[in-house]
C-alpha cells in the first residue's frame, strides 16, 4: 500500500466549525499566516509585504491580533488583509484551492491520480479541530482514510478533564486513530517541559488509549525570527523533552511529523544535520515523516537533490522501518504535483532497496496504525 502520513481535510476556512459554531479558526489563520515563510504582497502591484504586522505581539496569541480586517477570498483561494487602506496577501493555501476547502473528495481525486491508497488526516487549529467532521470523512471513505485526534495545547493545564473527555469518545466511540500534539501550541510557561508536571495527568490517560502519538515539534521557546543558533538550541530543547517523554511511556508508539526543521539547517545551500539530532532514534519506538517539498520547495527544485543526501542519513540512522512518506496535502502543490511528492524518492533515491522504499511510501504507516 501506498499511504500518505499527512494530509488536511478542512472546510472553508471561514465557516463556522463544530457543535458549537466557533469562528476560531481564521483568527488561528491570520496567526499563521503573519509568521510563515511563503512571502505576502501588496494585490494592486504585487510588491513585498511584511505579513509580520498582522500577528499577535505575544506569539500565538490569538486573543490579541490586530484588526486589519483579515478575511477570505474564495474566488482567489487565499485570505487577503487591509492595511492603510490597501489589501495583502500571501499564497499560504495553493492557489487553485478555490473557496478555501478541502473535501475528501478532491483529496481522494488526487490521491487516485497519483496511485495513493490511503491517507492519515491531520489536525491544526487552522483548518481541523471538528471531530464529527473528521469521523464523517472516515466514516464514508473507511478504506481511504484514516484521522488524527487534535488537542487544545494552550488548555491542558485549565481544562484538562474536559480535553480528555473529548479525547477517550474521538478514540473509544468515534473509532479515530492516532493523537496530534503541537509543542509551539503549549503556553510560553510549559514549554520547557511538556512531558510532566501539570502534563502528566493529560499523558497518563492519552497513552492509555493504544493509539500512536504524533508530535509536531517546534523549536522550543525561540521563534522563527531568532538567530539560527538560537533555533538549534531550542529544536534540541525539544528533542530533549521528546526523549523524557519516551522514558517515562516506552511502550508507546510516537512518530514526529514534518521530518526535521530542515529550513534552520541549510547552511551553503546544503542541509547539514547535527549529530545530536539522531538522539530519540536510540530505541525502536520513536519514528518520523519523511517531507520536504511543502518545506524547502521554495528554496529547492524539484527532484530536490539537496534532499537525498539527509535522507539517506535517516536511513542509516533511523532505518526505513521507522521513515514514513507523508506530504502536507493540498499544501505541497505550491511546489510540486502530487506523483512528484512520490517519484523524488522512488525514482532517485537510487540508495533506496526496494524493501526501502516499501517501508517509506506505506509499511511503516501501516504498522503505526495498525491498518
Amino acid at each position: 500500500m501506498i499511504i500518505d502520513s499527512h494530509i488536511y481535510l478542512f472546510t472553508p476556512i471561514d465557516h463556522p466549525e463544530g457543535p458549537n459554531k466557533s469562528t476560531e479558526r481564521i483568527k488561528w489563520a491570520q496567526n499563521a499566516y503573519s509568521g510563515h515563510h511563503q512571502p505576502a504582497w501588496r494585490i494592486k502591484d504585487r510588491k513585498i509585504a511584511d505579513s509580520n504586522l498582522i500577528g499577535p505581539k505575544i506569539p500565538k496569541d490569538i486573543t490579541n491580533l490586530p484588526d486589519v480586517y483579515f478575511r477570505a477570498d474564495r474566488e482567489y483561494g487565499r485570505m487577503v488583509w487591509e492595511m492603510d487602506g490597501e489589501d495583502y496577501t500571501k499564497q499560504f493555501f495553493p492557489p487553485n484551492l478555490k473557496n478555501l476547502e478541502y473535501t475528501p473528495y478532491s483529496a481522494i481525486s488526487e490521491m487516485d491520480y497519483a496511485g495513493v491508497d490511503m491517507a492519515l488526516i491531520h489536525t491544526d487549529p487552522m483548518l481541523v479541530r471538528d471531530v464529527d467532521f473528521l469521523h464523517r470523512c472516515v466514516a464514508e471513505f473507511p478504506n481511504r482514510f484514516k484521522s488524527m485526534v487534535p488537542v487544545d495545547e494552550w488548555d491542558i493545564e485549565n481544562n484538562c478533564d474536559k480535553i480528555l473527555e473529548k479525547l477517550v469518545y474521538s478514540i473509544n466511540e468515534l473509532n479515530l486513530h492516532a493523537i496530534k500534539f503541537h509543542t509551539s501550541l503549549v503556553k510560553d510557561e510549559f514549554k520547557k517541559d511538556w512531558s510532566s508536571g501539570p502534563f502528566k495527568y493529560f499523558w497518563d490517560t492519552a497513552t492509555s488509549l493504544g493509539v500512536p502519538i504524533f508530535f509536531t515539534l517546534g523549536t522550543g521557546y525561540s521563534s522563527s525570527t531568532d538567530a539560527i543558533p538560537t533555533q538549534h538550541y531550542g529544536y534540541q530543547s525539544e528533542l530533549k523533552i521528546l526523549c523524557e517523554w519516551m522514558e517515562t511511556y516506552p511502550n508507546n508508539v510516537c512518530s514526529i511529523t514534518h521530518g526535521f526543521p530542515w529550513r534552520i539547517f541549510i547552511e551553503d545551500n546544503k542541509i547539514k544535520l547535527p549529530d545530536w539530532i539522531w538522539d530519540p532514534f536510540i530505541g525502536e519506538n520513536c519514528n518520523i515523516e519523511v517531507c520536504l517539498p511543502v518545506r524547502i520547495g521554495d528554496i529547492f527544485e524539484y527532484p530536490y537533490q539537496a534532499a537525498w543526501h539527509p535522507l539517506e542519513q535517516m536511513l542509516n540512522k533511523i532505518g526505513s522501518s521507522n521513515l514514513l512518506w507523508g506530504t502536507d496535502m493540498p499544501f505541497q502543490n505550491r511546489f510540486c504535483t502530487y506523483t512528484q511528492s512520490r517519484t523524488w524518492i522512488e525514482n532517485h533515491c537510487d540508495f533506496l532497496g526496494s524493501k526501502d522504499k516499501s517501508m517509506i511510501m506505506g509499511g511503516t504507516a501501516q504498522r503505526i496504525l495498525q491498518t
